[in-house]
């Protein structure tokens, strides 16, 4: 598949996918006394399972509401889970997650089909009639009932009928979660309080009482990563309590919340001990430096040159060859700073605003399309030939379980750890000055290091007129930065890279979003999609996607933070683990986070992804 064809496909996947049911008949039928009543005929996408189907209704769902990823990695969870146990209890070996229930039935197919569809659709209605577009998400949700013509009205949990079963299966879910720690009934609300004030982004620097701890951010204006405008303007911290959540896999967390523990990220001490802060501080502004594409900076992004990166490290190794037609990955070759920017927006929310758990749904959902494409469907590439539906509920099972726990062993670390994010490091150490020199100006031993070209203290000298600090005349003895210089207003398309305060430094986000509403340490992204790619290759039986490679492309000018690409970039992936450790990175390129934050994620990620396969195990086979 080209990549011009996969974007297209993956932007339009859940539109798609939800339309393809929301059509159904309704054929007219004479009564003896002569009334006209009405006959449904089921309708769906021969392509997809109802399991499929009821994925990408809760991707939809996810996009109408706020992107707390949290959140969202326990619905996707919950629902898969729902579906699972409808699936099991047909099956005389499988084992449901949360109830344990066998039946028998004349159509095992339509049985299913039914128990799932019910079982899904009041698991999602329940979670999503307080999202900000309610009546958009759950109004979906009724349409992929009526399309298969399941009576909305049914409500029983009582007897062995496929809709009592899915209910009581839905009901038994809904009320464990309310007792799972996540503080449901309590709209997932926490105690915290943050021991820094927050930061006012269009103000220069920051006041920060421990500048190793997470500050809220404060904006005129704040909207969500997905275009849905917030009422306040102080950020409050999502999920401080999600480490004592109870997991899938996991064992349980100890009183901090903690179920692994990697240690600490880099820390800025009273007295400077070591500069592991300020050097990851440095790395943030490095990547900063190169969103331009005028630099002309070229790199190679093909999976020879750029894959196959041992895991926790940034050195690509790379793919000798695709396995699967033998042929060597054709260089890749595009704009350093298109790349950067490309990799950092795309990463960002996923494409359509699912958040990155949704974002593995939707990528795993083309995967698995691809696969079958190719030839049976087999669970781990092995063994018996299993139909779609069957794959898929697995797939979900497994590849949700991993997310939602991804999301608990994160959650904790950033609850308990409450690690500082770029903004507010680079402009607390701008404000104490430079740490490299004693004998110039601004000189603080936890300050900003210097390196030439990229951060530097403003002089006469270097502020002249046609020198590189011109703009900064007024601003000497100040410590300057070569970075991207913000989103830029409406009459200008591109904000460019160039010289700026370091106490006015912004990541590459939208201003009126700037920073996620919770603590760096560790990357969510990182987590996610690691966890995402260790199931991914198990269910699939092979690190590779289908064919060996897969793309997406990004036409020029299709960026929505500021002009760009200036040309077509087209990002490749060999395996799934390349792919997760792309975005990873990408929220460096993003200045979102620092490289603890992303390769102890990963790490973190393969283990929870692997303990999550081990343990769906004894599910699949009772």
């Amino acid at each position: 598949m080209t990549g011009a064809r996969r974007s297209a496909l993956l932007l339009a996947v859940g539109a798609a996918a939800v339309a393809a049911v929301t059509t159904y008949v309704l054929t007219g039928v004479l009564t003896d006394d002569g009334e006209k009543t009405s006959t449904c005929v089921p309708t769906s996408d021969p392509a997809h399972s109802v399991a499929r189907e009821w994925n990408e209704a809760v991707l939809a769902a996810i996009r109408s509401d706020f992107p707390a990823p949290t959140i969202h990695a326990r619905n996707l969870f919950h629902s898969s889970a729902a579906m699972w146990d409808a699936w099991a209890a047909y099956d005389p070996a499988a084992t449901g997650v949360f109830v344990h229930e066998k039946h028998r039935a004349d159509d095992v197919q339509t049985a299913r089909e039914e128990t799932m569809s019910y079982a899904a659709y009041r698991v999602l209605v329940q979670r999503y009639l307080r999202s900000p577009r309610a009546e958009e998400a759950v109004t979906r949700l009724d349409e992929l009932m009526d399309a298969r013509c399941y009576d909305r009205s049914v409500t029983t949990t009582e007897g062995d009928s496929p809709a009592a079963l899915g209910n009581r299966i839905a009901a038994t879910i809904l009320e464990y979660g309310l007792t799972d720690g996540s503080n449901e009934a309590n709209g997932y609300v926490a105690d915290y309080v943050p021991v820094n004030p927050p930061l006012v982004v269009d103000r220069p620097g920051t006041v920060m009482n421990d500048p190793n701890r997470w500050q809220p951010l404060e904006l005129d204006v704040m909207v969500a990563q997905n275009g849905l405008p917030l009422e306040d303007t102080v950020q409050t911290f999502v999920g401080p309590n999600w480490g004592h959540v109870t997991s899938f896999a996991l064992p349980p967390a100890d009183d901090d919340g903690l179920t692994i523990d990697p240690g600490p990220p880099p820390a800025l001490h009273d007295v400077a001990e070591d500069d592991d802060f300020q050097r990851a501080v440095l790395d943030v502004i490095r990547y900063s430096a190169s969103l331009d594409p005028a630099g002309g900076e070229t790199i190679d992004i093909s999976p020879a040159a750029h894959g196959n990166r041992e895991l926790g490290t940034y050195e690509p190794v790379g793919h000798a060859f695709n396995p699967i037609t033998g042929e060597e990955y054709e260089p890749n070759v595009v704009l350093l700073g298109d790349y950067g920017r490309t990799i950092a927006e795309f990463w960002a929310d996923g494409p359509a605003s699912e958040t990155p758990p949704g974002h593995w749904n939707s990528i795993a959902n083309i995967a698995i399309d691809e696969l079958a494409s190719r030839g049976p469907l087999r669970i781990a590439g092995a063994g018996p030939v299993v139909d779609r539906l069957e794959y898929d509920v697995k797939l979900y099972l497994a590849l949700n379980g991993a997310v939602h726990d991804a999301a608990i062993v994160a959650w904790g670390l950033k609850g308990h750890y409450d690690y500082a994010r770029p903004i507010s490091m680079i402009r607390h150490l701008a404000g104490l000055g430079q740490a490299t020199d004693p004998d110039v100006a601004s000189y603080d031993p936890r300050g900003l290091l210097l390196a030439n070209g990229l951060v530097e203290v403003v002089t006469e000298a270097s502020s002249g007129p046609g020198q590189r600090h011109e703009a900064l005349a007024e601003h000497i003895g100040e410590i300057t930065i070569l970075a991207w210089r913000g989103e830029p207003d409406a009459t200008d398309g591109i904000g460019g890279v160039g010289w700026i305060r370091a106490v006015e430094w912004v990541p590459y986000q939208r201003s009126t979003f700037v920073t996620p509403a919770f603590a760096g340490y560790v990357s969510g992204h990182s987590t996610f999609s690691r966890a995402a790619a260790v199931v991914l290759t198990e269910i699939t039986g092979s690190p590779f996607f289908p064919g060996g490679l897969t793309e997406w492309r990004i036409d020029a000018g299709d960026l929505e933070f500021e002009d760009g690409p200036s040309e077509p970039v087209t990002l490749q992936w060999a395996t799934y683990a390349d792919a997760a450790d792309e975005a990873g990175v990408s929220r460096l390129y993003g200045g979102i986070h620092v490289p603890a934050d992303d390769l102890e994620g990963r790490r973190i990620g393969a283990r929870v992804g692997a303990d999550a396969w081990r343990h769906v195990q004894q599910y699949f086979s009772g």
